[in-house]
């Protein structure tokens, strides 16, 4: 089928040994996907992902993870097994309804990282600021979000509303998707594949083509944006834009590779991620040791 297709050509979407075949239950509105369920892990990492893409493009980076952080990665509306509903019409629609399904799984306590690639990380963004503003009070059980990163992405004040005009030809979007690397030739001169594509894109743009925000918009959880040195679509000087949505640490970190170099096998951006998470849950854990040892005073 032609979705299927199109899922094979997001970059990084092919399933890894061991993965689970959709994650969960397939059934319209799920938004969320475990793809190597980690119950026992000691934290969270929701993944949300460009446009176009599914939840499957983060398959690879979810086996690339180590055994005690489990991958949760969103699917948006109006493809794959939610083909039948339709496109978020907003930016914050897709946060929203992710944050919603997040909570409706029920108490976890184990911390919880955000990242977002392309698209999916002023999405990411918009979530961490709805997780912020919602948490139910400081502290006892920690931030809200421990850390957000942004991979190949404008910050949210760019114009985002500019993105892909729903007018262009088919031929203008597989021209951009060829320009940004990652899909193979192959799918590109498939007709199936490419009107499939074409479909997806033009349903998340839609909902880009609304966004606003506001420069003095921000995340008070630690940032760390993500830029591959070999991505046409985004400079080092855009990227640091991001540090004006950062109330509070914020650093780009480098890694070899294209646009979409995150979702690729054995991708580098995984051991960048993993660095963050060890040092943030060390960080966790000392803190949480020195309230212990105050309380007890």
């Amino acid at each position: 089928m032609t979705d299927n297709r199109a899922a094979a050509a997001a970059p990084g979407s092919t399933r890894p040994a061991g993965a689970s075949p959709g994650g969960a239950a397939r059934r319209p509105g799920q938004w969320i996907r475990t793809f190597h369920p980690r119950p026992g892990s000691r934290a969270r990492l929701l993944c949300f992902p460009h446009a176009g893409g599914p939840a499957m493009a983060f398959t690879a980076l979810s086996a690339a993870l180590p055994e005690d952080v489990e991958l949760l990665a969103v699917q948006y509306p109006g493809r794959q097994d939610r083909r039948s509903e339709p496109f978020a019409e907003s930016v914050t629609a897709l946060a929203r309804g992710a944050v919603d399904a997040l909570r409706a799984r029920g108490h976890d306590d184990r911390p919880l990282f955000v990242l977002g690639h392309s698209m999916g990380s002023v999405v990411a963004f918009e979530a961490t600021r709805i997780l912020e503003a919602e948490a139910p009070g400081a502290a006892a059980e920690g931030p809200a979000v421990v850390r957000l990163f942004v991979s190949a992405a404008a910050p949210p004040s760019a114009p985002w509303h500019r993105s892909g005009d729903g007018e262009e030809s088919d031929e203008a979007v597989v021209r951009h998707v060829r320009w940004l690397g990652g899909v193979p030739e192959a799918l590109l001169n498939d007709p199936e594949t490419v009107g499939e594509m074409v479909r997806l894109m033009r349903g998340d743009n839609e909902a880009l083509r609304g966004y606003h925000c506001a420069a003095g918009a921000a995340v008070a959880a630690p940032m760390t944006a993500l830029l591959a040195d070999d991505d046409p679509k985004n400079s080092a000087e855009e990227t640091a834009g991001w540090s004006c949505h950062a109330t509070g640490e914020f650093a780009v970190e480098t890694t070899p590779g294209g646009h979409f170099a995150l979702t690729e096998r054995d991708s580098p951006a995984a051991e960048v991620l993993t660095r963050h998470l060890r040092k943030d849950l060390h960080r966790l854990a000392t803190a949480a040791g020195g309230d212990e040892q105050a309380g007890s005073a």
